[in-house]
């Protein structure tokens, strides 16, 4: 292997790579055994698991030679970039080694699109299989499916893969009619539907049989960009929540615009979309996913967007006041969800711990509600917070004072520790 040809290989597709943010797992399960290199466990994720350890995965391209020319991308044919291709080989090679030098916990492996989709998954599916059967590798292993690659490559990638994703690219079908005239929706929801099956299908075979292989553990996840079509937040997560109720994808991720090339099609070179919207858009998912909000309560046609200075949850409570106070001591479990600051596990904490006596302010904070925001929104033993003649809007000011003043005093914390 030449270490400078490898090196600046690893240059080129490793930068190439960086705009692919649907690298993060959660949910495998890969045992090791017989002495193998590596483990894959629950949480594992590109930056850190849910446990706070933080972890690397080693996230390259096999190629960024395209036949595609789609507009938002910087490998597209078209682009005058420099190009380079791994061999298999060359990928096992650098995993392994990384791996026994303690730099990685596992795989990213994406590509552009060489010839046609089966030319270039079947080489996806060989890394990931020589890594299995000839290095014995255990660690998490993340193949992003190629559309229009066959069923039986598909199949044979989630035996040897974690995760597979097949990246919608835009939220829309007009978006990606207009950014990437060649390539279609239907052909990525079809990969989706047949990985779907599987998971289901091999779920089963599990449970009936002890021995039956495993199958993409960590399930299916996708990316959208946001920014580079018009798409307001309703069409986008929308659209996201079609694919989570129909495919059982484990993760929609968001990936603002990087503005990369001069297209009369695409925003402004000079004009990025704000770190905040994509906070947001996640904030979002996860009520959908986690805390029991239909989408239509987020966002709907009467407000498309959210909201950039507050967060969705805090943004629904002060539109629909009318649901509360409520009594944390008495209310069921599911509209606790819903008061800002009160948080999944605090909420759990809070129904379980109420069976053995009244709760008051106190016992809140120690199960880590944040009481500046909740206060609005609940009543408890104790009258300390309680004042209910605040409009919604009073209310929104009053947190984003609340916030704006804990952030100058951590800025000064920061700068007297110099």
């Amino acid at each position: 292997m030449d270490a400078d040809r490898i090196t600046e290989k690893l240059n080129i597709l490793a930068d190439a790579a960086k705009y692919d943010v649907s690298c993060s797992s959660s949910g495998s399960k890969r045992k090791n055994e017989n002495k193998g290199l590596g483990n894959a466990s629950n949480g594992i994720c590109h930056s850190y698991t849910e446990d706070g350890r933080c972890v690397s995965l080693l996230k390259i391209l096999l190629t960024n030679h395209c036949i595609f020319d789609c507009a938002y991308c910087v490998s597209r044919k078209s682009n005058d970039i420099k190009r380079a291709a791994f061999t298999v080989q060359e990928v096992v090679d650098l995993t392994i080694n990384f791996y026994r030098r303690n730099y990685i916990e596992g795989l990213f492996l994406s590509s552009g699109i060489f010839k046609d989709a089966d030319f270039t998954m079947e080489r996806l599916v060989r890394v990931a299989k020589k890594l299995r059967l000839e290095h014995n590798f255990h660690g998490y292993i993340h193949l992003k499916s190629i559309p229009g690659a066959s069923d039986e490559l598909m199949n044979e990638a989630g035996l040897y893969a974690d995760r597979l994703s097949v990246n919608l690219e835009m939220p829309t079908e007009a978006g990606l009619k207009l950014l990437a005239p060649d390539k279609s929706h239907q052909e990525m929801i079809k990969p989706m539907g047949y990985l779907k099956n599987a998971i289901i299908k091999h779920t089963e075979e599990k449970k009936l049989f002890k021995k039956a292989p495993i199958f993409a553990p960590a399930g299916q996840s996708t990316q959208v960009i946001i920014g580079a079509t018009p798409e307001n937040d309703n069409q986008i997560l929308h659209s996201a929540n079609y694919f989570y109720k129909n495919f059982k994808l484990k993760r929609v991720y968001y990936s603002g615009y990087v503005p990369v090339l001069e297209d009369s099609r695409l925003p402004a070179l000079n004009t990025s979309v704000p770190m905040v919207r994509e906070n947001r858009l996640y904030q979002a998912d996860w009520l959908m996913r986690n805390y029991g909000f239909h989408v239509s309560e987020i966002v709907n046609n009467h407000q498309p967007h959210l909201d950039l200075d507050i967060d969705p949850k805090l943004s629904w409570a002060i539109r629909n006041m009318q649901e509360f106070p409520i009594d944390v001591n008495r209310a069921d479990l599911k509209i606790i969800l819903r008061v800002p600051g009160i948080g999944v596990l605090s909420a759990q904490k809070i129904v379980s711990a109420r069976k053995f006596g009244k709760l008051n302010w106190e016992h809140l904070k120690r199960m880590g509600v944040s009481v500046n925001r909740a206060k609005y929104f609940i009543t408890c033993q104790s009258k300390e917070f309680e004042r209910r003649d605040l409009t919604g809007n009073a209310i929104k000011q009053f947190i984003l004072a609340t916030s704006h003043s804990k952030y100058i005093k951590n800025v000064h914390t920061q700068l007297n520790l110099f």
